[in-house]
Formats: structure tokens, C-alpha cells, sequence
């Protein structure tokens, strides 16, 4: 019921620069956190960045200061600028959704997108 489509992700040299974003669409009342997340061959998924609705955002320590989340919330949609780019950072990036789906009863979901390359590589 709930659909995400994420674009950006590619090859880039060491130091350069990536955007990654993320549209979700469907039947959605409200959306709550907007994050992203990265998976690394042999490693766990871990959280990247998230934003709330309410405009807080969180930031693995790995990244601060170099990748930035972002929300068009009229859009539905979260971005992630990705600067100064690191070898470490190659990864598969997921987005992740949660929210209440419209309608009655209320419903939660928690939706993951197909996930993107993000190669970093001289």
C-alpha cells in the first residue's frame, strides 16, 4: 500500500559528492520518520541519517559532518547529500519509511524501498 522509489546512487571517486532520494506514494495519512540506512557486503544494515516529522534528525557518527537528510514532506520525499565521500562509505542504501496508512482502523506501516549502489572508488 505503500510505495517507495529511490534514485541517486551510482559510482563516484573518493571525495566527491552523491544525492540520494527517496518519493514514497500510496495510501498515506501522516508520515513519521524518513531515514536511511546502508548495508555493506558481509556487514549489518545499519541507520545512516534519520529525520522526523517533527524536525529532528540523527546522523551515524561515521558520517557527521558530511551527509546531510533532508524532507520535502509536500513531496514526500527525503533526500540524503552525500559529500566528501570515503571508500567505507560504499555501501547499498535503503530507504525507510514509517507512518499511518489512511483510512479507519488506524494502521502503522514501516515501508523499505529496493535499495540503491552507492560505489565509492578511484
Amino acid at each position: 500500500q505503500v510505495q517507495l522509489v529511490e534514485s541517486g546512487g551510482g559510482l563516484v571517486q573518493p571525495g566527491g559528492s552523491l544525492r540520494l532520494s527517496c518519493a514514497a506514494s500510496g495510501s498515506i495519512f501522516s508520515i513519521n520518520t524518513m531515514g536511511w540506512y546502508r548495508q555493506a557486503p558481509g556487514k549489518q544494515r545499519e541507520l545512516v541519517a534519520a529525520a522526523t516529522s517533527g524536525g529532528t534528525s540523527n546522523y551515524a557518527d561515521s558520517v557527521k559532518g558530511r551527509f546531510t537528510i533532508s524532507r520535502d514532506n509536500a513531496k514526500n520525499t527525503v533526500y540524503l547529500q552525500m559529500n566528501s565521500l570515503k571508500p567505507e562509505d560504499t555501501a547499498v542504501y535503503y530507504c525507510n519509511v514509517e507512518g499511518t496508512l489512511a483510512g479507519i482502523p488506524i494502521r502503522r506501516f514501516t515501508s523499505w524501498a529496493q535499495g540503491t549502489q552507492v560505489t565509492v572508488s578511484s
